[in-house]
């Protein structure tokens, strides 16, 4: 079973820029991978998705423009780009594999999840 492991994450302040990997440890991505957001006392939040194997994405309507999901087939990493960050973006951020190589925004459709890395935005 592969384990995703997420990076990056960190204390940063509004308006700043912020790239988040994940890399697959035993194993390799799914055909669909997706980031998700969990800020405290909310529920869990659908980022983006990429098909890993033609670089497809889509971001959620309320991140586009900011945030771009993008991998690096070579260096088996996923990555979210995170521009012009605000307060509202402060969440520990997932990185999740399809189960089926279905894209969708849906978490129970994902199965290998990352143990989260924390983004703060704070000034």
């Amino acid at each position: 079973q592969v384990r995703l492991v997420e990076s990056g994450g960190g204390l940063v302040q509004p308006g700043d820029s912020l790239r988040l990997s994940c890399a697959a440890h035993g194993g390799t991505f799914s055909s669909v991978m997706a980031w998700f957001r969990q800020a405290p006392g909310k529920e869990l939040e659908y980022v983006a998705r990429i098909r890993w194997i033609d670089g497809t994405t889509h971001v959620a309507d309320s991140l586009k423009g900011r945030f771009t999901i993008s991998r690096d087939s070579a260096k088996n990493t996923l990555y979210l780009q995170m521009n012009s960050v605000k307060t509202e973006d402060t969440a520990a951020y997932s990185c999740a594999a399809s189960k089926f190589g279905i894209a969708t925004m849906t978490r129970d459709d994902y199965g290998d999840w990352g143990q989260g890395t924390q983004v703060t935005v704070s000034s």
